[in-house]
């Protein structure tokens, strides 16, 4: 039986869609918050914990995913993250509570967590040096793919239901439209699943647990009978100290050769998120509702912020390997902090005001006289705004009609938020977003590269939670100028971080990397 032949990029595509499960999976609830916090009539930490509770799963599954990858092979460990994703999905559509929704929203989470760190590390063990970071950023490109599709899936779904057809009928789209949005997961998951029965399992893995013949055929299925001797003898090369048994510490970790390495993938990892990359894609909808467009514009811009980031990706796949790392992170965390002190400001500007006409056209359901005892009345914040109509109204029907209330009374310049908005996520995308992944596949040795994989992800995915589940709490207390404006602050301290200390990794080895920054 002649052996199966392999083509790199065509296993990094099929491993990478992990990454577009996770973009999907963690980007799908934008359109669902709106309608559990009014379904299951949720304060502003219950939603934050109902968005975050996925994000604090994927922490727990990063710490123990790049071990367990270690221990089973990236192959079965991604096997599983698929099933999660997909039991994830179901569950999540049919859940009659709160924490029926938090429980099964916490199983994506596990797999979100395995699927981000043990895809691309399986890449760049595949993966040659000069094409390492293009290969690499598949994963990245793949997650915001998914993150467009949840968005227009969302939308599209949104408006079938609105559609009052027999179609939306029969499926009950209008009343259960987010039930709908979380279980169409379902699909993608099962064919992540099937295709990854097609792609082999890493070399670098199998030369570790001392299986030379099984990656020997791999590598030939990859590079060709010449070009798999070269590359077995680099990963001989490169693992020369280690053997099948030999069990890595996690104190090994912390020794003082790895300082550096750890404090650029560590810092780096917090980068990626504190500068609120979360809090836009999770919260889309609700941030352009804050800018008074209504709910179906909200979702259609939503989907122009995945159109975005989409296309930005595509120009970081084509430039990181002619670029650099360095350069790219430098210039987008440029972009960040400038996209983000403009939103501060243009919502810093906003002024929120009722006039009768604009109560007239409010559902007749709100109680009128509470609203017409604030008709005129101006206000300079959002802050001042919600808490004026909270005590009008009560908070729970200020919080079933939140968005029509802030689309009939603010004034601002909307243009200004969306171009910022647009720009900041085009920052993201040909930067942080998928420079981060590259780098935590480059700057770790190879012995250690499961666990500090591990361990950079963790801190990562724990920052990631707590700016998802504080985003409700801090437009609630501090306003969403001032929580723009402290995202704008953490990016441009970032630009600093990078000038003075990143080195630049590309068309290097993982070998030379190894000799270069991890002292002896």
């Amino acid at each position: 039986m002649r052996p199966r032949r392999y083509s790199v990029s065509h296993v990094a595509l099929i491993v990478a869609l992990g990454g577009f499960l996770m973009g999907f999976d963690t980007s799908v609830i934008s359109g669902v918050v709106s309608f559990v916090e009014v379904e299951f009539t949720l304060s502003s930490l219950q939603l934050g914990w109902s968005v975050s509770s996925l994000t604090l799963a994927s922490t727990v599954a990063m710490f123990g995913a790049g071990p367990l990858s270690d221990r089973l092979g990236r192959k079965p460990v991604l096997k599983l993250a698929a099933l999660l994703f997909a039991v994830s999905a179901v569950a999540s559509a049919f859940a009659a509570n709160f924490w029926m929704f938090v429980t099964a929203r916490m199983l994506g989470g596990l797999g979100v967590g395995a699927s981000l760190i043990i895809a691309p590390m399986y890449i760049a063990e595949m993966a040659p040096p000069e094409s390492r970071g293009r290969l690499v950023s598949f994963n990245q490109f793949n997650i915001v793919i998914g993150i467009s599709l949840a968005f227009f899936s969302n939308y599209l779904i949104l408006i079938l239901g609105e559609s009052g057809s027999e179609f939306a009928t029969t499926f009950d789209l209008n009343k259960s439209a987010w039930r709908w949005m979380l279980g169409i997961e379902l699909l993608p998951a099962a064919l992540y699943f099937v295709a990854l029965f097609r792609v082999p399992e890493s070399p670098r893995w199998l030369l570790m647990q001392g299986r030379a013949e099984e990656a020997s055929a791999v590598l030939q299925s990859l590079e060709g009978a010449d070009g798999s001797e070269q590359a077995l003898a680099a990963l001989r090369e490169g693992l020369l100290a280690e053997s099948s048994s030999e069990t890595v510490s996690w104190r090994e970790l912390f020794q003082p050769s790895m300082r550096l390495v750890l404090i650029l993938g560590v810092t780096v990892g917090i980068l990626q998120q504190i500068t609120g990359i979360n809090a836009v894609f999770y919260y889309a909808p609700m941030i352009f509702e804050q800018s008074g467009i209504g709910t179906n514009a909200a979702f259609m811009q939503a989907v122009l912020v995945g159109l975005t980031n989409v296309v930005f990706t595509i120009f970081a796949l084509l430039l990181i390997d002619r670029l650099g790392r360095r350069v790219l992170l430098s210039a987008g965390l440029v972009g960040i902090a400038l996209s983000m002190l403009t939103l501060a400001y243009g919502f810093s500007t906003a002024t929120y005001q009722l006039d009768q006409a604009a109560i007239a056209a409010l559902p007749a359901e709100m109680d009128r006289p509470a609203l017409e005892a604030l008709a005129d009345s101006t206000y300079f914040s959002d802050l001042a705004f919600r808490e004026a109509l909270s005590l009008a109204l009560g908070a729970e029907q200020f919080t079933a009609f939140q968005a029509q209330l802030t689309g009939a009374a603010i004034q601002l310049n909307s243009v200004l938020i969306l171009t910022a908005i647009l720009a900041f996520v085009a920052s993201f995308a040909v930067s942080i977003g998928p420079v981060m992944w590259v780098l935590f596949s480059e700057l770790f040795p190879n012995r250690l590269r499961g666990k500090a994989i591990s361990f950079a992800g963790l801190i990562n995915s724990s920052i990631a939670f707590l700016v998802t589940f504080l985003f409700p709490w801090e437009l609630e207390t501090v306003g969403i100028a001032n929580t723009f404006l402290i995202y704008g602050l953490f990016a441009a301290c970032g630009v600093v971080f990078v000038i003075r200390l990143m080195p630049e990794t590309k068309g290097r080895s993982l070998e030379q990397l190894e000799r270069d920054l991890v002292e002896n």
